[in-house]
């Protein structure tokens, strides 16, 4: 592969709902570029960006891939994301990297809740975007219906460049807004000028209408020649495009029909004509040095700085840390300084990755994508630069997993490999994180839905060869007591030479603690036990409180004191005064009114205005109480409520299918509440019938 100029790059990211038809273009784009020779299909599973056996067995995309595909001289970087919500994390990181984004419509279903979290996420990061409406060549598509809702929701941004030609119900060619002439395509995705047909004269007028009055929008000047009704001319129009185009003041509308190659090239045209080059954008980091922003801004004249937007972990294909260079020209042989590691990566070789296939390169000049192979400590989100000018880049957000299972190794002593294979996942997927909760002996793994962790386990089957079964979590309770008991614990054994002997005389109460398991203390006269075994009876205390005489959960909340009690001369020991003190805690604490507290958690649920009453109903159904609800600037409404973490299982499934996926939410835990009754027997009994089992 060619090295390109910053001013010959573009890094344009495709955003959209799943099945909207992205990897189809993705694939159209290399094979009109000549960057392949055959063009593939998802559903054949030989297309160049879905390469994973995940995404070819499941036929849509996981992660993200680079496809560079070069056209008239500019290298066009095209990250082509997964759309599923899943897999959210790939395209936060992707559009991090990204200097423009392509919307990807289908024609079919028209605007989705992806497309208008893609229009979000490029808000976010004040990037220049398209839309490009596929499925055109299906018969019952209407690019009208489209661009209305597009302009419903966007306002007069939306500005259409193209709009069909069809005969018979088939789609033939174009209309071209900009120059007013029509175009009708001939083999391969080429196209030959055409008279534009009589009926389709109102819907130029119409387009052309909103078009000027976008670029009309753009200055004072244009704003009063089009008033005066002056004509701009063509050459205006394309220049005062690409400019708000940039600016993101502009966003154009164009079509296709990817799977017949129609309108791809005008796609590709509209990026390299209308699309920024990285230095067009500005890209700020921290010199640690002097602790001053430094202005990278992709100037390849300034000291050499990357970033790593992504990090592929594949036994196959190796490790790759994917770089975007922020500053100077990035060489193969050079060695850079790990900021954020404080250590030093010898380079060795640079690759350009075509989905999974690395292609070396001898250098890579600021702005542009590449990769680099076996980096030893780097991971997503570091900063690479020279030791002599150590720039630290911001993290891109990530979106935080809360959707959890509990797993476990099918068969015995897999475990290491699990924790190795899950480390290589986690390094590759931000949102895959894993958790030992050792007080409920289980280990939990988070994603960012239920398929998201099928995916997981499917992936350490098929690549680390080693079986996990999912189920639902246990729920941290917790045990305590109400009320107040006065008891003893006697530890008596005799059996041949020493024999054991502890007596202890204990009380409990609440202590109103509920952070710390217990308090002790002890107020024991006349030295009816001896000082030096106040330890040994902590220690009792210590064990007892780790798994309740209630249902085998932690106990928070109880004031221990040690009162009184008789030891023997002889036979006591630590030993026997710990048992003692394990009886009288059994005992103390079922005579104390005890009870099972459950953890509950602080939620907050944002969801369109349209779906409050469902969210709520729902949430009410979960024991949630319901705090607040305040609206956003969005349209939405953000609901916070108490819920039950006994509740909360599954629950982005279901807030997914009652919002089509519009609803978002969070939660952290707030505090421990005592249960139901009816939630307490059943826990209890759930308890007793396990350690059954286990026995």
């Amino acid at each position: 592969m060619d090295v390109y100029r910053t001013d010959r790059i573009r890094n344009v990211v495709l955003l959209g709902h799943g099945g909207a038809g992205k990897t189809t273009l993705v694939e159209a784009m290399a094979y009109l570029s000549g960057m392949t020779n055959r063009l593939g299909r998802v559903e054949d599973g030989n297309t160049v960006s879905d390469y994973d056996k995940e995404e070819i067995k499941r036929g849509f995309s996981i992660s993200t891939t680079v496809v560079p595909v070069v056209w008239d001289k500019i290298k066009v970087n095209v990250l082509d994301t997964p759309g599923y919500f899943d897999f959210v994390g790939e395209t936060e990181e992707a559009v991090s990297a990204a200097d423009a984004a392509i919307i990807v419509v289908s024609g079919k279903a028209g605007v989705q809740v992806g497309t208008q979290k893609a229009w979000k996420l490029c808000e976010k990061y004040k990037l220049p975007r398209m839309i490009f409406v596929t499925g055109m060549d299906i018969d019952d598509v209407s690019y009208r219906k489209v661009v209305e809702d597009l302009t419903e929701l966007y306002g007069k941004k939306i500005a259409p460049l193209h709009f069909p030609i069809r005969e018979n119900g088939k789609f033939v060619g174009y209309v071209n807004v900009v120059k007013q002439a029509g175009r009708h395509y001939i083999d391969k995705g080429k196209k030959e000028e055409c008279p534009i047909p009589e009926h389709l004269n109102e819907y130029l007028e119409k387009y052309r209408e909103i078009l000027i009055e976008s670029v009309a929008e753009t200055s004072e000047e244009f704003m009063d020649r089009y008033f005066e009704g002056d004509e701009f001319s063509q050459t205006e129009i394309s220049a005062t495009l690409a400019m708000n185009v940039q600016e993101g003041s502009i966003v154009p509308v164009c079509m296709g029909a990817p799977v017949n190659l129609r309108g791809v090239s005008n796609l590709l045209d509209d990026i390299c004509g209308y699309f920024p080059s990285p230095d067009k954008r500005s890209c700020n980091g921290i010199a640690t040095k002097t602790n001053e922003i430094f202005e990278a801004n992709y100037d390849f004249t300034k000291a050499k700085s990357a970033y790593i937007w992504k990090t592929i972990a594949d036994p196959f294909l190796g490790k790759y840390s994917l770089v975007k260079i922020c500053s100077g020209v990035v060489k193969s042989d050079d060695v850079l300084y790990n900021v954020d590691k404080q250590s030093d990566e010898k380079l060795n070789k640079l690759y350009v990755l075509e989905g999974s296939k690395p292609l070396e390169v001898s250098e890579l000049h600021a702005g542009d994508i590449g990769a680099i192979a076996k980096l030893n400590d780097a991971k997503t989100g570091d900063s690479l630069a020279t030791k002599a000018h150590p720039i630290s880049y911001p993290k891109a957000v990530i979106s935080t997993p809360y959707t959890y299972k509990r797993y476990k190794a099918k068969s015995k002593g897999d475990e290491d490999k699990i924790a190795q294979g899950l480390a290589k996942i986690m390094s590759e997927d931000l949102t895959v994180k894993s958790v030992n909760d050792s007080a409920n002996r289980q280990t939990l793994i988070y994603g960012m839905g239920d398929q998201h962790l099928d995916i997981v386990c499917s992936k350490l089957l098929e690549r680390y060869k080693v079986d996990v079964e999912l189920s639902k979590p246990k729920v941290p309770f917790r045990e305590t007591i109400r009320k107040n008991s006065d008891v003893e614990g006697k530890h008596k054994k005799q059996s041949g030479g020493h024999g054991q002997y502890g007596h202890v005389k204990m009380r409990f109460e609440p202590s109103g603690d509920l952070e710390t398991p217990y308090i002790f203390e002890q107020v024991v006269v006349g030295g009816a036990v001896p000082k030096n075994y106040f330890p040994a009876v902590e220690k009792g205390l210590q064990e007892s409180v780790q798994k309740g005489p209630l249902a085998s959960y932690p106990v928070v909340g109880v004031k221990a004191t040690l009162y009184d009690g008789s030891y023997h001369p002889v036979d006591s020991s630590e030993m026997a005064f710990k048992m003692a003190t394990i009886l009288a805690f059994k005992k103390g604490f079922m005579e104390a009114s005890p009870v099972l507290l459950e953890p509950i958690v602080s939620m907050k649920v944002t969801v369109p205005d349209s779906y409050t009453g469902d969210v709520m109903g729902d949430l009410n159904k979960r024991r949630g109480r319901v705090l607040g609800m305040n609206p956003d600037h969005d349209g939405n409404t953000v609901i916070e409520a108490d819920v039950p973490m006994l509740e909360i299982y599954g629950y982005s499934t279901d807030l997914r299918s009652m919002t089509g996926g519009s609803g978002e939410f969070s939660y952290e835990f707030a505090r421990y509440e005592q249960a139901p009754s009816d939630i307490q027997e059943k826990e209890i009994a759930a308890r007793a019938n396990a350690s059954e089992d286990e026995e």
